[in-house]
């Protein structure tokens, strides 16, 4: 029996939700990637998943009362709305309840979901038997893998709207390694459809920072002048996006409460002018133009789905402009509501210039190439905690001149957007720790004053 289509799923779910409200969200994911490791290809494949998620609400007590049920594959519309119904029944009122979002039809509604292959992974699949030979012959030992999913979104609702959205999602990374671990380095890209991925590029500057490591020396902890690439900065400032819940700083406790109560929306957070942004139509950052919850939380509705995303600045030259509310929590608050949208952008007027640049103009420095295994320690100042990775290098008089051992870290991405004493240019990037879960970034490199190297780290 052929799988039920989106649109099907969808007309059966809220046919049966009558004559209650109700969202229905059929996520369809189509995944490729080849891995590799010890210089050569280990796995490859393409998969295909489905989850569907009926969300009932009830009037109930005076207010409105939501259950939801999730499940994977070719499920029952009639089993989910049961279920979700049943949920709903002994379920608290919720905080969040708002009139569904106006009905919108989108006029590829109807459409298949999209299939991907293997063919998406060939502008880098035609130079990887190659690349796997070089490192052999130096020595070198890399591992890692090429993956690309492409994730149809459908959402239907009990007052008429349909949306659906495409969203492409790809990243190559890639690990070499020589003498036994003594020395490792990792590149890694996110991209749209690997037209654009430069492998050659990739493999040269993983052998450039091998080189770079050839020279080792100690240094201890302490606070040192850092310059961070943007991969690295990502990482930092994906903390950040996610921890700019409106709701959770009126409430008190994050590093966005205002001391004196409220938020500190409009609060300089940083000398030099840093602009925070996200626009679901950004070139090169294209995302979901619509919330999808499957789940209310302090910022997010499951009252939105379906409600369209804005260009939205969270900080502007310096400044914090804006933090995460749904609807509801905005008009309790006298604020526009600013979902959180899957992309961001760090810029600063002025920036120009690559890392390379950074170092050339570096008398003495550590360059951190990427962060790892990041934390948060003190949501009240976002104090995170992480480990640096794959190489640490000693940088003097323009030049890195040794590798240097890793380190614990313990810094606020807050705190290094006011440390940061120059910036280069913004661009798209992927973080080491975070670029899996948020694929969608573009920063700048930064040199930043007295970042704090807490204790060595014994891990190669």
């Amino acid at each position: 029996m052929a799988l039920r289509t989106a649109e099907q799923v969808i007309d059966q779910a809220l046919a049966a939700l009558a004559p209650h409200r109700g969202v229905v969200i059929v996520r369809d994911g189509s995944d490729a990637e080849v891995r590799f490791a010890n210089n050569t290809v280990t796995t490859n494949g393409v998969r295909s998943s489905r989850s569907v998620t009926v969300i009932a609400m009830v009037t109930r007590d005076g207010g409105m009362a939501t259950g939801s049920a999730t499940r994977s594959g070719d499920s029952d519309p009639a089993a989910l709305v049961a279920a979700a119904l049943a949920e709903a029944s002994t379920a608290p009122l919720a905080h969040d309840a708002a009139d569904l979002v106006d009905p919108v039809v989108d006029a590829n509604f109807s459409d298949a979901a999209v299939r991907n292959d293997l063919s998406i992974l060939d502008p880098v699949l035609g130079g990887l038997g190659d690349l796997l030979e070089r490192a052999e012959g130096h020595g070198v030992t890399v591992a890692g893998f090429a993956e690309h999913s492409m994730e149809t979104t459908s959402v239907g609702t009990t007052t008429g709207l349909r949306r659906r959205f495409v969203q492409p999602t790809g990243s190559f990374q890639l690990v070499g390694r020589a003498d036994g671990g003594a020395r490792s380095s990792w590149v890694g890209t996110a991209t749209a459809d690997f037209t654009d991925v430069d492998l050659g590029g990739i493999e040269a500057e993983i052998h450039r920072r091998l080189d770079w490591g050839k020279r080792q020396v100690a240094l201890p902890a302490g606070r040192y002048e850092t310059l961070l690439p943007p991969s690295a900065v990502a990482d930092l400032m994906a903390y950040a996006t996610w921890m700019a819940g409106g709701q959770d700083a009126e409430d008190g406790g994050t590093v966005f409460s205002s001391a004196s109560g409220g938020t500190r929306v409009g609060d300089r957070l940083s000398a030099l002018p840093f602009t925070l942004a996200s626009d679901p139509f950004a070139l090169g950052l294209e995302c979901l133009p619509f919330v999808v919850a499957t789940a209310s939380g302090s910022s997010q509705s499951v009252f939105d789905n379906g409600l369209p995303l804005a260009p939205t600045t969270w900080i502007d030259s310096g400044r914090l402009s804006n933090l995460h509310y749904h609807r509801a929590g905005a008009a309790r608050s006298g604020v526009a509501a600013t979902p959180m949208i899957d992309n961001v952008a760090l810029t600063c007027d002025g920036g120009a210039g690559s890392i390379e640049d950074l170092i050339s103009s570096t008398e003495r420095a550590l360059l951190v190439t990427c962060l790892w295994y990041i934390r948060i320690v003190d949501p009240a100042t976002l104090l995170l905690t992480g480990l640096t990775r794959d190489g640490v290098y000693l940088v003097q008089d323009g030049a890195v001149v040794a590798q240097v051992n890793n380190y614990r870290f313990n810094e606020s991405p807050l705190d290094v957007l006011a440390k940061t004493t120059e910036v280069g240019a913004s661009v798209r990037t992927f973080g080491r720790e975070f670029g899996e879960d948020f694929n969608r970034m573009a920063a700048c490199p930064l040199r930043v004053a007295d970042f704090n190297m807490s204790s060595v780290s014994k891990a190669n």
